[in-house]
C-alpha cells in the first residue's frame, strides 16, 4: 500500500522539491502535501510549479489547536517530513504520527544541533569550532530539538580555507543525494 508524504518547509524548498522528483512515479510513496509556516516562503512556489497541494498555517494553528493534525488526516498523511522548517513539532503532532516524522539536520548530530542552530549558523559554528568534517544528520523527531533516533550520517571534509557558504553547498549537496533515498527506506521498512 503507497504510502503518504507531508513535506514541511520554511525556505526555499529545494529539499523539497528534490524529494518531490524523488518519488514522482513511485508505487510505494507519494508526495500529497507540502506545507510552511510563511505565505512566502519558496518551498510553496515550488509546490505549485511541481503540482502538490500546499497549506499554510500560523502559530496559533501550529501550537493552540488541531487545525494542522487536521489538514494532515484530510490527506490520508502517513509520515511527516521536515526538510528546512525550523519551529520545534508540537505534542499533538508527535502523538499523531510516533516514529513518522523524519527530520534533516545540516551537521553531524550530536553536536551542533538545539534551538536557533540552523542554516550558516550551523555551518559558522563548525568551522569556528575547529572541525576537520561536517555533514548531514538524518532523524526521527521526538519533543526536543535535534534529539531523535538518529537514522543516517553522512560527512565531507572541510577544508582549511572553508567558509559557511562553501561548506552550506557541500552539505546540500549530500542533502540531495541521501535524504529522499533515506525516507524511502524508513517509510517501506
Amino acid at each position: 500500500m503507497k504510502k503518504n508524504l507531508a513535506i514541511f518547509a520554511s525556505g526555499s524548498g529545494t529539499n523539497a522539491e528534490n524529494i518531490v522528483n524523488h518519488f514522482k512515479g513511485s508505487s510505494d510513496v507519494a508526495v500529497e502535501l507540502i506545507l510552511s509556516n510563511k505565505k512566502d516562503a519558496g518551498a510553496l512556489d515550488r509546490a505549485k510549479k511541481l503540482g502538490i497541494p500546499s497549506h499554510v498555517f500560523s502559530r496559533p494553528d501550529f501550537y493552540e489547536n488541531n487545525n494542522v493534525l487536521e489538514v494532515l488526516k484530510a490527506h490520508s498523511v502517513d509520515w511527516v517530513v521536515l526538510a528546512g522548517f525550523l519551529w520545534l513539532i508540537p505534542d499533538n503532532l508527535i502523538k499523531a504520527f510516533p516514529d513518522k516524522i523524519i527530520n534533516i539536520h545540516p551537521a553531524l548530530l550530536p553536536k551542533f544541533g538545539g534551538k536557533g542552530m540552523y542554516g550558516d549558523r550551523v555551518h559558522q559554528a563548525v568551522i569556528q569550532a575547529g572541525e576537520k568534517d561536517s555533514g548531514i544528520t538524518i532523524h526521527l523527531v521526538n519533543e526536543k530539538y535535534d534529539e531523535g533516533k538518529i537514522l543516517f550520517q553522512a560527512s565531507c571534509d572541510i577544508e582549511k580555507d572553508e567558509t559557511p557558504q562553501s561548506l552550506a553547498a557541500k552539505i546540500h549537496q549530500l542533502e540531495y543525494a541521501y535524504f529522499p533515498q533515506v525516507i524511502h527506506d524508513q517509510v517501506i521498512q
